[in-house]
Protein backbone atom coordinates (compact mmCIF):
# COMPACT_ATOMS: atom_id res chain seq x y z
CA UNK A 1 0.00 0.00 0.00
CA UNK A 2 2.85 2.37 0.84
CA UNK A 3 4.33 1.80 -2.64
CA UNK A 4 1.02 2.61 -4.33
CA UNK A 5 0.57 5.84 -2.36
CA UNK A 6 4.12 6.95 -3.15
CA UNK A 7 3.66 6.24 -6.85
CA UNK A 8 0.33 8.08 -7.06
CA UNK A 9 1.89 11.20 -5.57
CA UNK A 10 4.94 10.85 -7.80
CA UNK A 11 3.05 10.38 -11.03
CA UNK A 12 0.78 13.32 -10.29
CA UNK A 13 3.77 15.64 -10.49
CA UNK A 14 5.15 14.21 -13.72
CA UNK A 15 4.34 14.97 -17.33
CA UNK A 16 3.57 12.27 -19.87
CA UNK A 17 5.05 12.71 -23.31
CA UNK A 18 3.23 9.83 -25.00
CA UNK A 19 0.89 12.09 -27.00
CA UNK A 20 3.57 13.50 -29.32
CA UNK A 21 7.14 12.76 -30.43
CA UNK A 22 8.54 15.74 -28.51
CA UNK A 23 6.80 17.48 -25.62
CA UNK A 24 6.22 21.21 -25.96
CA UNK A 25 9.00 22.70 -23.85
CA UNK A 26 8.45 26.32 -24.87
CA UNK A 27 5.53 28.35 -23.54
CA UNK A 28 2.70 27.63 -26.03
CA UNK A 29 1.09 30.97 -25.16
CA UNK A 30 4.22 32.96 -26.07
CA UNK A 31 3.45 35.81 -28.46
CA UNK A 32 4.65 35.04 -31.95
CA UNK A 33 6.26 38.38 -32.66
CA UNK A 34 9.51 38.24 -34.57
CA UNK A 35 12.27 39.89 -32.55
CA UNK A 36 14.19 42.79 -33.97
CA UNK A 37 16.82 41.15 -36.17
CA UNK A 38 18.84 44.31 -36.75
CA UNK A 39 21.40 43.47 -34.06
CA UNK A 40 21.60 39.81 -35.24
CA UNK A 41 22.74 39.78 -38.87
CA UNK A 42 24.23 36.29 -38.40
CA UNK A 43 24.54 33.53 -35.81
CA UNK A 44 27.89 31.86 -35.32
CA UNK A 45 27.13 28.50 -33.72
CA UNK A 46 29.82 26.60 -31.84
CA UNK A 47 29.58 22.87 -31.16
CA UNK A 48 31.75 19.77 -30.79
CA UNK A 49 32.31 16.82 -33.11
CA UNK A 50 32.31 13.97 -30.64
CA UNK A 51 28.73 13.23 -29.60
CA UNK A 52 26.68 11.32 -32.17
CA UNK A 53 23.89 11.61 -33.13
CA UNK A 54 23.88 15.23 -31.95
CA UNK A 55 27.13 16.55 -33.38
CA UNK A 56 29.80 14.47 -35.12
CA UNK A 57 31.65 14.04 -38.42
CA UNK A 58 30.60 11.55 -41.07
CA UNK A 59 33.00 9.36 -43.05
CA UNK A 60 33.76 12.28 -45.35
CA UNK A 61 34.58 14.62 -42.48
CA UNK A 62 31.38 16.68 -42.77
CA UNK A 63 29.87 17.97 -39.54
CA UNK A 64 26.40 16.45 -39.14
CA UNK A 65 23.85 15.54 -36.48
CA UNK A 66 20.64 16.62 -34.77
CA UNK A 67 22.20 19.77 -33.29
CA UNK A 68 23.80 20.72 -36.59
CA UNK A 69 20.50 20.43 -38.46
CA UNK A 70 18.72 22.35 -35.71
CA UNK A 71 21.24 25.21 -35.77
CA UNK A 72 20.84 25.62 -39.51
CA UNK A 73 17.05 25.43 -39.33
CA UNK A 74 17.07 28.17 -36.69
CA UNK A 75 19.05 30.45 -39.00
CA UNK A 76 16.78 29.64 -41.93
CA UNK A 77 13.67 30.35 -39.85
CA UNK A 78 14.85 33.86 -38.96
CA UNK A 79 16.57 34.40 -42.32
CA UNK A 80 20.04 35.22 -41.04
CA UNK A 81 23.47 33.99 -42.11
CA UNK A 82 24.69 30.92 -40.26
CA UNK A 83 27.99 29.23 -39.52
CA UNK A 84 28.62 26.11 -37.43
CA UNK A 85 32.14 25.49 -36.15
CA UNK A 86 33.36 22.49 -34.15
CA UNK A 87 35.70 22.86 -31.20
CA UNK A 88 37.16 20.35 -28.71
CA UNK A 89 34.81 19.96 -25.75
CA UNK A 90 37.35 21.25 -23.26
CA UNK A 91 37.75 24.49 -25.25
CA UNK A 92 34.31 25.24 -26.66
CA UNK A 93 32.77 27.04 -23.67
CA UNK A 94 35.84 29.28 -23.34
CA UNK A 95 35.57 30.04 -27.06
CA UNK A 96 31.99 31.23 -26.53
CA UNK A 97 33.01 33.32 -23.54
CA UNK A 98 35.80 34.87 -25.66
CA UNK A 99 33.25 35.96 -28.29
CA UNK A 100 34.49 33.50 -30.91
CA UNK A 101 30.89 32.49 -31.44
CA UNK A 102 27.36 33.71 -30.71
CA UNK A 103 25.76 30.49 -29.45
CA UNK A 104 26.85 27.08 -28.24
CA UNK A 105 24.75 24.07 -29.19
CA UNK A 106 26.50 21.13 -27.57
CA UNK A 107 24.60 20.20 -24.42
CA UNK A 108 26.36 22.57 -22.02
CA UNK A 109 25.17 21.89 -18.49
CA UNK A 110 22.86 24.57 -17.09
CA UNK A 111 24.77 24.66 -13.83
CA UNK A 112 25.13 27.63 -11.49
CA UNK A 113 28.77 27.94 -12.58
CA UNK A 114 27.85 28.12 -16.26
CA UNK A 115 24.90 30.36 -15.46
CA UNK A 116 27.33 33.00 -14.19
CA UNK A 117 28.88 33.26 -17.67
CA UNK A 118 26.10 32.28 -20.04
CA UNK A 119 22.37 32.65 -20.61
CA UNK A 120 20.36 29.76 -22.01
CA UNK A 121 17.59 29.41 -24.55
CA UNK A 122 14.40 27.51 -23.84
CA UNK A 123 14.83 23.74 -23.67
CA UNK A 124 14.55 22.03 -27.03
CA UNK A 125 14.99 18.42 -25.88
CA UNK A 126 14.25 17.08 -22.40
CA UNK A 127 15.95 13.92 -21.15
CA UNK A 128 13.52 11.72 -19.23
CA UNK A 129 14.18 8.54 -17.32
CA UNK A 130 12.51 5.38 -18.60
CA UNK A 131 12.14 1.71 -17.88
CA UNK A 132 13.26 -0.92 -20.38
CA UNK A 133 12.02 -4.51 -20.24
CA UNK A 134 12.12 -7.56 -22.46
CA UNK A 135 9.70 -7.24 -25.36
CA UNK A 136 7.38 -9.92 -23.99
CA UNK A 137 6.94 -7.96 -20.73
CA UNK A 138 6.13 -4.53 -22.18
CA UNK A 139 2.36 -4.90 -22.48
CA UNK A 140 1.86 -6.00 -18.86
CA UNK A 141 4.43 -3.63 -17.36
CA UNK A 142 3.56 -1.56 -14.29
CA UNK A 143 5.73 0.00 -11.62
CA UNK A 144 3.56 -1.62 -8.95
CA UNK A 145 4.35 -4.97 -10.52
CA UNK A 146 8.07 -4.40 -9.95
CA UNK A 147 7.73 -4.94 -6.20
CA UNK A 148 10.29 -7.52 -5.11
CA UNK A 149 11.80 -7.73 -8.59
CA UNK A 150 15.29 -6.76 -9.75
CA UNK A 151 15.80 -3.49 -11.61
CA UNK A 152 19.21 -2.78 -13.15
CA UNK A 153 20.69 0.71 -13.10
CA UNK A 154 24.03 2.48 -13.48
CA UNK A 155 25.66 2.59 -10.07
CA UNK A 156 25.82 6.06 -8.54
CA UNK A 157 23.45 7.61 -11.08
CA UNK A 158 20.53 9.90 -10.37
CA UNK A 159 18.33 7.12 -11.72
CA UNK A 160 19.52 4.86 -8.93
CA UNK A 161 18.63 7.63 -6.48
CA UNK A 162 15.17 7.83 -8.07
CA UNK A 163 14.60 4.10 -7.53
CA UNK A 164 15.72 4.28 -3.91
CA UNK A 165 13.52 7.28 -3.24
CA UNK A 166 10.32 6.29 -5.02
CA UNK A 167 10.46 2.51 -5.48
CA UNK A 168 11.96 1.27 -2.21
CA UNK A 169 10.51 -2.21 -2.62
CA UNK A 170 12.44 -3.13 -5.78
CA UNK A 171 15.78 -4.95 -5.70
CA UNK A 172 18.43 -2.71 -7.25
CA UNK A 173 21.25 -4.26 -9.25
CA UNK A 174 23.97 -1.72 -9.94
CA UNK A 175 26.31 -1.84 -12.93
CA UNK A 176 29.28 0.32 -14.00
CA UNK A 177 27.54 1.52 -17.20
CA UNK A 178 24.12 1.82 -18.82
CA UNK A 179 25.13 -0.73 -21.47
CA UNK A 180 25.93 -3.37 -18.86
CA UNK A 181 22.73 -2.57 -16.97
CA UNK A 182 20.67 -2.93 -20.15
CA UNK A 183 22.42 -6.19 -21.01
CA UNK A 184 21.31 -7.52 -17.62
CA UNK A 185 17.70 -7.28 -18.83
CA UNK A 186 18.60 -8.95 -22.10
CA UNK A 187 20.33 -11.79 -20.22
CA UNK A 188 17.47 -12.27 -17.72
CA UNK A 189 19.54 -11.00 -14.80
CA UNK A 190 17.00 -8.22 -14.18
CA UNK A 191 13.30 -7.76 -14.83
CA UNK A 192 13.75 -4.14 -15.94
CA UNK A 193 16.29 -1.38 -16.45
CA UNK A 194 15.81 2.23 -15.38
CA UNK A 195 17.98 5.02 -16.69
CA UNK A 196 18.53 7.84 -19.16
CA UNK A 197 16.04 7.31 -21.97
CA UNK A 198 18.20 8.93 -24.63
CA UNK A 199 21.16 6.65 -23.97
CA UNK A 200 18.88 3.65 -23.69
CA UNK A 201 17.42 4.47 -27.12
CA UNK A 202 20.88 4.08 -28.68
CA UNK A 203 21.20 0.58 -27.21
CA UNK A 204 17.64 -0.35 -28.17
CA UNK A 205 18.32 0.65 -31.75
CA UNK A 206 20.68 -2.37 -31.89
CA UNK A 207 18.53 -4.68 -29.75
CA UNK A 208 14.93 -4.15 -30.82
CA UNK A 209 14.21 -7.89 -31.06
CA UNK A 210 15.07 -8.21 -27.38
CA UNK A 211 13.72 -5.25 -25.50
CA UNK A 212 11.86 -1.96 -25.54
CA UNK A 213 10.67 0.97 -23.46
CA UNK A 214 7.92 0.13 -20.99
CA UNK A 215 5.58 2.52 -19.22
CA UNK A 216 5.74 6.29 -19.38
CA UNK A 217 8.71 8.68 -19.44
CA UNK A 218 9.60 10.36 -16.15
CA UNK A 219 10.57 14.03 -16.25
CA UNK A 220 12.43 15.08 -13.11
CA UNK A 221 14.65 18.13 -13.78
CA UNK A 222 15.85 18.08 -10.18
CA UNK A 223 17.29 14.59 -10.70
CA UNK A 224 17.81 14.01 -14.42
CA UNK A 225 18.63 17.56 -15.52
CA UNK A 226 16.50 20.11 -17.31
CA UNK A 227 17.46 18.95 -20.79
CA UNK A 228 19.26 20.47 -23.75
CA UNK A 229 19.31 24.17 -24.51
CA UNK A 230 21.50 26.62 -26.42
CA UNK A 231 23.98 28.78 -24.51
CA UNK A 232 24.79 32.40 -25.38
CA UNK A 233 27.16 34.81 -23.62
CA UNK A 234 25.47 36.46 -20.63
CA UNK A 235 23.62 39.60 -21.64
CA UNK A 236 23.37 38.75 -25.34
CA UNK A 237 19.58 38.93 -25.17
CA UNK A 238 19.04 39.68 -28.86
CA UNK A 239 20.58 36.37 -29.96
CA UNK A 240 18.81 34.40 -27.23
CA UNK A 241 15.42 35.92 -28.10
CA UNK A 242 15.88 35.15 -31.79
CA UNK A 243 16.75 31.53 -30.96
CA UNK A 244 13.76 31.17 -28.62
CA UNK A 245 11.41 32.59 -31.23
CA UNK A 246 12.79 30.21 -33.86
CA UNK A 247 12.39 27.21 -31.54
CA UNK A 248 8.71 28.05 -31.03
CA UNK A 249 8.16 28.34 -34.78
CA UNK A 250 10.05 25.12 -35.54
CA UNK A 251 7.99 23.23 -32.98
CA UNK A 252 4.70 24.63 -34.27
CA UNK A 253 5.61 23.73 -37.85
CA UNK A 254 6.57 20.17 -36.90
CA UNK A 255 10.16 20.73 -37.97
CA UNK A 256 11.57 19.95 -34.53
CA UNK A 257 9.66 16.67 -34.44
CA UNK A 258 10.87 15.87 -37.97
CA UNK A 259 14.50 16.30 -36.96
CA UNK A 260 13.99 14.25 -33.81
CA UNK A 261 12.43 11.34 -35.70
CA UNK A 262 15.20 11.49 -38.30
CA UNK A 263 18.05 11.25 -35.81
CA UNK A 264 16.39 9.06 -33.17
CA UNK A 265 14.68 6.15 -34.96
CA UNK A 266 13.94 4.65 -31.55
CA UNK A 267 12.20 7.60 -29.91
CA UNK A 268 12.76 8.00 -26.19
CA UNK A 269 9.46 9.77 -25.34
Amino acid sequence: MRLIVVLIGLLAGMVSASAQPIPYHADPSAREILPNLAPVPAIRFLTTADFPPFNFRDAGGELIGFNIDLARRICTEVNVACTVQAWPWEQVSNALADNQGDALIAGLDMSAQNGAKFDFSSIYLALPGRFVTRASDIAAFSTVGLKGKTVSVRTGSRHEEFLKRYLPDVKIAGFPSEVEALAAVQNNQASAFFGDAMRASFWLNENLSCCGFAGEPYFRPDLFGEGLSIAVPAGHDAVRQVIDWALIKLKNKGTLDELYLRWFPVGFY
